[in-house]
């Protein structure tokens, strides 16, 4: 077939739907379709805030426009990021996932008012944050929390902001409880069948959320909160920060692993052929079940509360994680190709053309797909412990995640969007070339920012601070100048605000549109190499629990008892800031000395074997 026939051919399958028409999710779950249309609808309204946020921040760091004083910068960043990274990301997954379960087990949920119980949780614990932070705006209310999204210790917010984190949390175990209870009784009715795909993706999703959560629950709800209420005068930050990475970590494949899923069940479908391999799909779910957790150390290379040991084994650890990645790469190219060759694509690269680039709901999550290609090379480099010293806390780290959630999770979301709302209110897209506009926008806008930032962190410009160019310093760029790159940030954010405020109006504009019978049919991609050519072990969801478990506890143990030897459970007596409430219960010191004196006791019986690992 010449180029010209495949050419008239990609423009003919571009020019129309590529997709079929019929029942849509609404039609087949009414019930669901509404709490999925209110969790993706929270999920765009953290998105407004934090991208209002982001770029209010971006353009003051740069000095092009300061609307605030540098002090308020740090309230601006936190709202920034947990915005994005936590309320914007899991509001889309939850419903997501919903969407995953109850399509792919073809059930509706079991009780509807407990999966509303559980938005609502999330709802409240998103709000108690969210107030604790934008109260650091005024100086009527005695409350703030301007400690970023890490929190680390000694900076301390309100206890509203770590009660709110709490109740969010909540939400998401009760959330995985549902999907878990409607897996269980599709289980019993259908005895010996595979677990189908998307809930498959789902379960070791939340199994792994479960594990990685505990590090967190324990920072919050054991020292940073009773800290926070003065009910105990001191916290040891390396113990919290080492419980924080041990959630950090995962959080991340937590925002990415439903951007794989979309990766894996629509792209091939929006390709017009299958996903190449159902069980390669499988074993990448359970390689991040078990290795996304026991890594979360090498975000400390420079903490030097922690032997160099440990920090090699994490190394070593998260390397691991490239195959995943790999794997994920291939299986996803390999169905895109499929498609293109469906739909009359021929040749070694010529097949590209004959994709459906004018789909913005495709070329999204290519782009994004690309971009998280870079970010993962980017990454590597955060991985190594020695040249990792180079970037550590410099701007090459937001570099490198506004490559990975930034644009391989948030162009991902936003690109599903486009598919996902039509699906939720039985609506046509409205206005699909600006909707195209708007993804490509984004993929430009990140290009220009990112490689900004990965190149200002190689001349060491720090991260988190409002005032990167220091009086009497200037930093020697190899290539271009520092003015440059400050234009080249800049210019990325005012793109990626143009790009965020047409994705508002294509989503409002579709919301405010009539019911249409031209909405493709619910679904997701068929396969082409399916579940049964896998051993039915990757379907034994104990096993891999059980083996995350003994992988956290041999990565962790060692590390938690040395921090705990050298610095106390409690720590030093260290001064918050700030200072948010002066309490002090006298019943809790005493559970603190006790406390302490039991891990003291635990810590000697292995101290043979840490001062091994410390020499």
């Amino acid at each position: 077939m010449s180029d010209a026939t495949v050419n008239d051919a990609a423009k003919t399958t571009e020019s129309t739907t590529s997709e079929p028409l019929g029942e849509t999710y609404l039609d087949k779950f009414p019930a669901e379709a509404k709490v999925v249309r209110s969790a993706l609808y929270s999920s765009f309204l953290a998105l407004a805030l934090g991208g209002l946020f982001g770029v209010i921040q971006t353009l003051h760091r740069t000095d092009f426009l300061r609307i605030m004083e540098s002090e308020t910068y740090y309230t601006v960043l936190t709202a920034h990021g947990v915005f994005l990274v936590i309320a914007f990301t899991i509001f889309f997954l939850v419903g997501v996932f919903t969407w995953a379960v109850t399509t792919s087990l073809d059930r509706e949920v079991e009780d509807i008012r407990f999966t509303w119980a559980w938005l609502g949780t999330m709802t409240a614990g998103a709000a108690m944050a969210a107030a604790a932070i934008l109260a650091g705006f005024t100086d009527s209310l005695d409350m703030s929390a301007d400690v970023l999204f890490t929190f680390y210790a000694p900076m301390q917010a309100h206890p509203l902001f770590y009660l709110g984190l709490t109740v969010f949390v909540v939400g998401t175990w009760m959330a995985g409880a549902d999907w878990f209870r409607s897996w269980f009784a599709w289980k019993k009715e259908n005895p010996g069948e595979r677990i189908p795909l998307p809930t498959f993706m789902v379960l070791t999703t939340m199994i792994m959320w479960y594990v990685a959560t505990l590090g967190v629950a324990t920072a919050i709800l054991a020292f940073l909160l009773p800290w926070s209420l003065g009910l105990i005068d001191s916290v040891n930050p390396t113990l919290t920060r080492t419980l924080f990475w041990f959630f950090g970590h995962p959080v991340v494949y937590f925002w990415l692993m439903p951007a794989y899923m979309m990766w894996y069940v629509l792209l091939p479908k929006l390709s017009g052929g299958k996903l190449f391999s159902d069980p390669l799909a499988r074993v990448v779910f359970v390689l991040f079940l078990l290795l996304s957790t026991p890594v979360g150390i090498h975000h400390q290379y420079l903490d030097p509360g922690i032997s160099e040991g440990f920090k090699f084994i994490a190394m070593t650890n998260t390397m691991f994680l490239l195959l995943p990645s790999l794997l994920t790469a291939f299986t996803v190219v390999a169905s895109m190709e499929h498609g293109a060759r469906q739909r009359g694509g021929t040749g070694r690269i010529g097949w590209l053309k004959a994709l459906p680039w004018r789909d913005p709901v495709f070329a999204g999550m290519a782009l994004a797909g690309l971009m998280f290609a870079a970010g993962g090379f980017s990454g590597m480099i955060n991985a190594g412990m020695n040249i990792n010293y180079l970037v550590h806390n410099t701007l090459w780290v937001p570099g490198h995640f506004h490559l990975t959630v930034g644009t391989a999770v948030a162009l991902t979301f936003m690109a599903a969007s486009y598919w996902f709302i039509p699906q939720l209110t039985g609506k046509k897209l409205w206005n699909r070339p600006v909707a195209l506009v708007q993804v490509v926008l984004w993929f430009v806008g990140m290009t220009f920012m990112a490689n900004a930032m990965h190149r200002a962190g190689l001349l060491g410009m720090p991260r988190r601070t409002a005032e990167p160019q220091y009086d009497g310093f200037e930093y020697e760029a190899g290539v271009g100048s520092v003015a440059e790159l400050d234009a080249q940030i800049a210019l990325g954010g005012i793109i990626l605000t143009l790009s965020l405020v047409l994705f508002f109006a294509v989503i409002i504009g579709t919301v405010l549109g009539s019911r249409s019978d031209e909405v493709p049919a619910n679904g997701y991609a068929d396969t082409l190499s399916g579940p049964e050519d896998s051993p039915k072990i990757l379907d034994n969801l104990k096993l891999w629990f059980g083996l995350a478990v003994v992988l956290v506890i041999i990565a962790y143990t060692f590390p938690l008892l040395s921090i705990i030897e050298r610095g106390g459970l409690f720590g030093p007596d260290i001064t918050a800031f700030p200072q948010s409430i002066d309490i002090v219960s006298m019943a809790w010191l005493t559970v603190e000395q006790y406390a302490t004196d039991t891990f003291t006791s635990a810590t000697e019986v292995a101290q043979a074997t840490i001062d091994g690992v410390l020499r």
